[in-house]
């Protein structure tokens, strides 16, 4: 009986020319009866070759064959190394398909290859997950599914798959699975699949980087009297030129992304988030489906915890960032920098493949790879292969493994050096700059700080007269983030107690604040207002106070719990900062309401950023003395707790609403509501949280807040690091807060319906 035999090399490494090589080195020794055992090749093979680290030397080896072979790794570990891949499948795809494709992939969509070879198909792959970087692909990645695990292709995850051609038929009936056929070119996209792209001009930017590339001839093809054609790269350069196309549109894409980096912990190990809200905001993205679920993907994440650290090495892709709004601005006075600009870009990702400059087949050293004469396979008697002794092969291992001990040439190699990682341009967005100029004039801006003026002066007819000017000023960002700041400056204390008329007044310009601001707080007016909204207030009567942020509840930002994790993040940070930043030597004046903007941006451009000190923090933790680093984790820990147990109360005063709270106080006696709340106040320390509220329902409103600020306390808290110990006392604590709000809101809403209506303040006519 008839039974074929495959030679297959399984290795975590990736270099499938090396394994291809190897394979036919030992096809050749078989079918050719060369006198050298299989074992010997195997066992040289497994324990002979030393691969070395990336940014290691050139490694040269030979499987005992009479071949010669070398192993070049690249010089940074994380840069893919795609030799003509990415050249290839634009050649086969051609640009529109190939940028579509891109964008379906960038964009968490289940995308399918199918060919006749295998190799395109493990080509085009890896293509795609290297127009990626700087991400890494995070879903279901395999490069050629085998017939008998097609169900795979049903899963409702998000993959990268490459299939036979035989297999075509199967595939056609897919409804959200993208396929595209390297074989003719093609692109299927279903009915049903939305394929989200980078904005308009981002967009036209990358199609013409292109075919600048691949079609330089397009430049010269109108003339009357053209030039020569320009010499063509070679498909090595012209791949990296068309990476680099793709780099330098992701680049322009997370311009200023390191400024919108939040670090919520340094010590033990560095733990940062990214304020996406703020990052679209700045850029004005908000309304760019690409830039949003980018965001939102899985490998958007990894690139936060693996690049987002400021004290690690450095690679192309950090260079890039920092050097690329220099580039742009010399390229809008001279567009014929772009493409050298881009050969630059295409030469550095080529030497980081090919960082030895002799490289592996010059004339000093050049490879012999055995290889069968043409027909081998034809001949009628082939010989057996026979079997491999298992213990031959060890042997040979072992003896290898030994040598190799005594030569620790690889294993010394120094690590690249860690460096604080620059943070480029800050974010901005041109068109929503331009927009922010011709909304937001000076006269809009002098009206509303003159409204704020007159409410707290007591000068409500100024104020009212001036309402509709400040509510169109109200629209644009600029001017709600003057108004915060406005109402900040004022603020002398941590409670400020308003008359009625202010308080109205100070709460209408709130909400009119808050009408514009999404579920993602893009400007941060929301989380500007929350310390406001809980300092100002007016007094309805003896021991009842009403706050403002019971007249701001309706806003559907609060309900958002990405709002309030970015919201808590962002307070963390400021507090991490605090506690590394040194204590100031002198007291600085304290500036006008009018040169506050200008005095408050003087000093914060004279310390250090919170990355800035997160990377001294982090060069300085291996030479501290471990009583001191239990001493900082333990203050970090203190930090995050104590800001949750905050945030925890925050959410509960805006999420229980006042409304109904007059029905409640209706329904049940105030004196045995109050001792009812005293009472497990004063036994929540040593009693369960059920236990100590089992007599007074919250209600179905009150149980909604419990479970969403329960589910908050858990990802912030996992998220930190925060202590189980901590967590289980923060999740006792929540029923309380709740119980005691709400008789709160009881006791406000009682003596609210008592308040005499606001009666309009008469203005008194003038006459000359």
């Amino acid at each position: 009986m008839y039974a074929p035999k495959c030679l297959v090399i399984v290795s975590r490494q990736d270099y499938i020319d090396t394994f291809r090589n190897c394979l036919g080195i030992i096809y050749t020794v078989w079918v050719e009866n060369l006198g050298v055992p299989l074992e010997t090749l195997v066992g040289n093979l497994l324990g002979c070759v030393l691969v070395p680290p990336p940014g290691g030397p050139q490694v040269r080896f030979s499987i005992g064959a009479g071949d010669r072979q070398a192993l070049q790794p690249p010089a940074a570990p994380p840069m893919p190394v795609t030799h003509n891949a990415v050249y290839m499948l634009l050649r086969l795809l051609g640009i529109h398909n190939s940028v579509t494709l891109w964008c379906a992939v960038m964009s968490e969509h289940k995308v399918l290859l199918v060919s006749l070879a295998a190799a395109r198909l493990s080509a085009a792959c890896r293509a795609l997950a290297a127009l990626m970087f700087p991400f890494r692909y995070a879903h279901v990645y395999i490069p050629l599914l085998p017939a008998g695990l097609a169900e795979v292709l049903a899963t409702p995850t998000p993959f990268l798959i490459g299939v036979h051609s035989s297999l075509k038929e199967e595939v056609s009936e897919l409804l959200d699975v993208i396929v595209a056929d390297l074989d003719v070119g093609s692109l299927h996209i279903p009915a049903g699949v939305n394929i989200p792209r980078p904005e308009g001009k981002l967009l036209s930017s990358l199609q013409d980087s292109l075919a600048l590339v691949l079609q330089p001839e397009l430049k010269s093809a109108d003339s009357a009297f053209a030039p020569p054609p320009p010499s063509s790269s070679p498909p090595h350069m012209l791949d990296k030129e068309i990476r680099a196309v793709f780099m330098r549109t992701l680049a322009k894409l997370l311009q200023g992304y390191r400024h919108c980096l939040t670090i919520i912990r340094i010590h033990p190990s560095p733990v940062l988030t990214f304020h996406k809200a703020g990052f679209l905001g700045a850029r004005g993205l908000s309304q760019c489906p690409f830039a949003v679920r980018l965001l939102d993907s899985m490998f958007f994440n990894g690139l936060v915890a693996e690049r987002g650290p400021p004290w690690r090495p450095t690679d192309i892709w950090d260079e890039l960032v920092q050097n690329l709004p220099e580039q742009l601005r010399l390229e809008s006075l001279n567009p014929e920098l772009e493409l050298q600009h881009l050969q630059d870009l295409a030469m550095q990702l080529h030497l980081n493949e090919n960082p030895n400059p002799q490289g592996v087949s010059t004339a000093t050293y050049s490879q012999r790879v055995l290889r069968p004469p043409e027909g081998a396979s034809a001949r009628i008697h082939q010989p057996p292969l026979p079997p491999l002794d298992a213990r031959r092969v060890r042997a040979v291992i072992d003896e290898l493994a030994a040598r190799n001990a005594a030569n620790p040439k690889l294993s010394a190699m120094r690590l690249p050096a860690p460096r604080i990682i620059p943070p480029g341009a800050p974010p901005t967005g041109a068109v929503e700059h331009t927009q922010l100029l011709l909304t937001n004039s000076a006269r809009r801006l002098e009206v509303l700080r003159s409204c704020i003026a007159a409410i707290f002066e007591c000068r409500y007819a100024d104020a009212r007269k001036s309402f509709p000017g400040v509510i169109r000023a109200l629209r644009a960002p600029a001017a709600r983030a003057a108004l915060v700041r406005d109402l900040a400056t004022r603020l002398p204390t941590n409670k400020y107690l308003l008359q009625h008329h202010q308080f109205e007044l100070v709460v209408r310009l709130m909400n009119c604040a808050l009408q514009s601001a999404t579920a993602l707080d893009e400007h941060s007016i929301a989380a500007a207002i929350l310390p406001l909204a809980t300092a100002y207030c007016r007094k309805l009567c003896t021991g009842v106070i009403q706050y403002a942020y019971m007249c701001i509840q309706e806003h559907q930002v609060w309900t958002s719990q990405q709002f309030w994790e970015a919201a808590f993040y962002q307070d963390v940070q400021r507090d991490i900062k605090a506690l590394y930043l040194p204590s100031p030597t002198h007291h600085h004046r304290v500036p006008s309401p009018r040169e506050d903007d200008e005095y408050i941006s003087l000093l914060k451009a004279q310390e250090p950023s919170a990355l800035e000190i997160a990377a001294e923090q982090m060069r300085l933790w291996p030479s501290l003395p471990p009583e001191k680093q239990r001493e900082l984790i333990a203050s970090e820990e203190s930090t995050l707790y104590s800001q949750a147990i905050h945030y925890a109360n925050r959410m509960v005063y805006l999420l229980l609403p006042l409304e109904g709270a007059g029905r409640r106080a209706d329904a049940r006696d105030d004196d045995r509501a109050s001792n009812s709340i005293t009472n497990s106040v004063a036994e929540s320390d040593s009693a369960d949280a059920e236990s100590g509220f089992e007599e007074a329902d919250p209600g179905e409103a009150g149980n909604n807040v419990i479970k969403m600020v329960s589910r908050f306390v858990d990802k912030v808290c996992t998220e930190g690091g925060v202590t189980a110990e901590h967590v289980r006392c923060l999740h006792q604590m929540v029923p309380g807060v709740v119980h005691m709000h709400l008789e709160t809101l009881d006791a406000v809403a009682r003596e609210s319906r008592r308040l005499p209506p606001v009666q309009k303040v008469t203005p008194y006519l003038t006459t000359h």
